[in-house]
C-alpha cells in the first residue's frame, strides 16, 4: 500500500513535541497537520500517542560481510537494525577483503541493494598506500574515510606521520577516526606481563591517556589541514576538552559516543567479562557520566552503535584471546530512551544525537527529520515495555544480547523505511526491500 495515515502521533522533531497526523505517500511524508482525514484506500494506523521519531541513523556499524558471515551479515543486522528503530546506518570497512578500494565498495552496495531492510552507505578504509583511493572518493556516495590511528591490524592500521598527514590533508570527504595510540598500549601490556591478564585489565590496557594522545593528534592534524574530522567512540572525560560545545551546525571537528559507554562501566566487567570487551575500552564510572554531560552540552555531538557483533562462542574463551565487540543496534534506542527515564537526557536530545545530527553532519539527502517532503524514515516508541530482553528474542545472527536479563522501560512499535513499514510489534513484517543508499549533500 503506497499511502499511510499515522494518526494521534506525539511527533518529537528539532527541539519540538507536539501532537499531530501524518500522511505518507510513495515512501515520502506528504502532510503533517492535525485531524487529518483518512482518504480511500488509505491504510490508517492509530499511535494513541506514541512518541513519533525520525528513524535513528547509526553513523558505525560492522555487519561483517563479506568473508565474516559465520559472526553476521547485511540481510541480518539490517533487521536487527529496524526492530530497534535504525533506518539507515554506515558500515565500517573491516570486513575480508577489507573495503579500501572501490571496487569493494560496490561489491558491498550490490550485496545491500538486495538484501539490506534499512538505507546504507559503505565507508572506505584508509591504508598507508591507497591514498589514490581516498583522493577518489565520490563526496555524494562515500559517506567517509574511516582511519584507524591504532587498534587495528593489517593495512588497516595507519600509524606512521606523513600517511597521516597525506590522508588529512588530501581526503575529499568527511574522515572518521579510531583514535587509540599503540605504543602506550604496547608499553601498558608490558607493565602487566608478570601475571596472567583478565578482564578488569582491558581499560587498564586501553587507558585515558591511550586515547587521548591518538584523539588529539587527529585533532591537531584536522586544524592543520582544515580537515573534516569525526572522532569515534569517545570514551574519556580527558578527551572532551578537544571538542567545542553547542550546535553542530558548522562544525568541522565533531564527536560521537556510543550506547554501551553511556551504559556501562568497569564495575561490569565483573558481571558480563568478554562480552563487553571492546575497543575503546568501557571505562570508570567518572569517564561515563562525563561522556552524558558532554552530550547535553555538545561537545559530544552524535550517539551510535558501534555494532560490531562476534559469535557467543568467540567470547568464551581466555580474555587475551576473545575478540573486541558487542551487538547493539536492536536495543540501542531503547537504552536511551532508558536514559530519559533517569533523567540523563531528554526526548528532544535523543532524537537530536540520533537523527538530526547525523544527517546535518554527513549532510545526508533530505532524511534525518520529519519534514514534509521528505523520506519517510519513521520509528514508533511506545512507553509500554515489552518482556525482558533474551538471547532468543534477538533479531542478531550472532542469537546474544549484553542487555540480556534488561526489561526496557519503553518499546518500539513500529519502524518505516522509505514509506513501507517493516516492522510492527515485535516482528519484521515485510521482508521486500525498500531500502536506499544514503545520498549526502556534498
Amino acid at each position: 500500500m503506497n499511502q499511510t495515515l499515522l494518526k494521534n502521533a506525539k511527533i518529537v522533531n528539532e527541539n519540538s513535541i507536539f501532537e499531530a497526523d501524518l500522511r505518507i505517500n510513495q515512501g515520502r511524508i506528504e502532510r503533517i497537520d492535525k485531524h487529518l482525514n483518512a482518504q480511500p484506500n488509505e491504510q490508517v494506523i492509530d499511535l494513541n500517542g506514541d512518541w513519533l521519531l525520525p528513524g535513528m541513523i547509526d553513523d558505525q556499524v560492522h555487519f561483517r560481510e563479506p568473508g565474516l558471515e559465520w559472526k553476521a551479515n547485511i540481510a541480518s543486522e539490517s533487521r536487527a537494525a529496524v526492530a530497534g528503530g535504525i533506518t539507515s546506518y554506515m558500515e565500517m570497512p573491516n570486513v575480508n577483503p577489507a573495503t579500501t578500494n572501490h571496487a569493494a565498495l560496490r561489491h558491498k552496495r550490490d550485496i545491500a541493494a538486495v538484501n539490506s531492510l534499512a538505507n546504507y552507505a559503505f565507508y572506505l578504509g584508509a591504508t598507508p598506500d591507497n591514498l589514490d583511493q581516498i583522493k577518489a572518493c565520490d563526496p555524494k556516495t562515500v559517506c567517509g574515510v574511516k582511519v584507524f590511528m591504532g587498534a587495528s591490524t593489517g593495512d588497516l592500521l595507519v600509524e606512521h606521520p606523513a600517511a597521516l598527514e597525506a590522508i588529512f590533508k588530501e581526503c575529499p570527504t568527511l574522515i572518521a577516526t579510531h583514535c587509540e595510540k599503540g605504543d602506550i598500549i604496547a608499553n601498558n601490556l608490558k607493565g602487566l606481563a608478570d601475571r596472567p591478564l583478565t578482564i578488569h585489565d582491558h581499560p587498564i590496557i586501553r587507558d585515558v591517556e591511550a586515547c587521548y594522545a591518538s584523539s588529539s593528534y587527529a585533532v591537531n592534524l584536522a586544524k592543520k589541514y582544515g580537515s573534516d574530522l569525526h572522532v569515534l567512540h569517545i570514551t574519556t572525560a580527558k578527551e572532551l576538552a578537544l571538542f567545542e560545545a553547542g550546535p553542530i551546525d558548522n562544525k568541522h571537528i565533531t564527536a560521537e559516543a556510543c550506547v554501551h559507554h553511556l551504559w556501562f562501566n568497569q564495575d561490569d566487567y565483573t558481571r558480563l567479562g568478554n562480552l563487553i570487551k571492546c575497543n575503546p575500552a568501557i571505562k570508570s564510572e567518572h569517564d561515563r557520566l562525563a561522556l552524558l554531560n558532554a552530550l547535553n552540552d555538545g561537545r559530544i555531538d552524535i550517539i551510535a552503535t558501534d555494532h560490531a557483533p562476534h559469535t557467543w562462542q568467540e567470547k568464551q574463551v581466555p580474555y587475551s584471546e576473545a575478540p573486541a565487540g558487542l551487538p547493539l543496534v536492536q536495543h540501542a534506542l531503547q537504552s536511551l530512551f532508558d536514559q530519559v527515564k533517569r533523567g540523563a537526557l531528554t526526548i528532544e536530545q535523543v532524537v537530536e544525537k540520533t537523527a538530526h545530527n547525523p544527517a546535518k553532519r554527513f549532510k545526508i539527502n533530505e532524511r534525518g527529520f520529519i519534514r514534509e517532503g521528505y523520506f519517510a524514515d519513521l520509528t514508533v516508541v511506545s512507553n509500554s515495555a515489552n518482556e525482558a530482553v533474551t538471547h532468543d528474542n534477538t533479531q542478531y545472527h550472532c542469537a546474544w544480547s549484553p542487555f540480556a536479563g534488561h526489561q526496557f522501560s519503553h518499546s518500539i512499535r513500529y519502524t518505516f523505511v522509505n514509506g513501507q513499514c517493516v516492522y510492527s510489534h515485535g516482528d519484521i513484517i515485510d521482508d521486500t526491500v525498500s531500502a536506499m543508499p544514503l545520498v549526502f549533500n556534498r
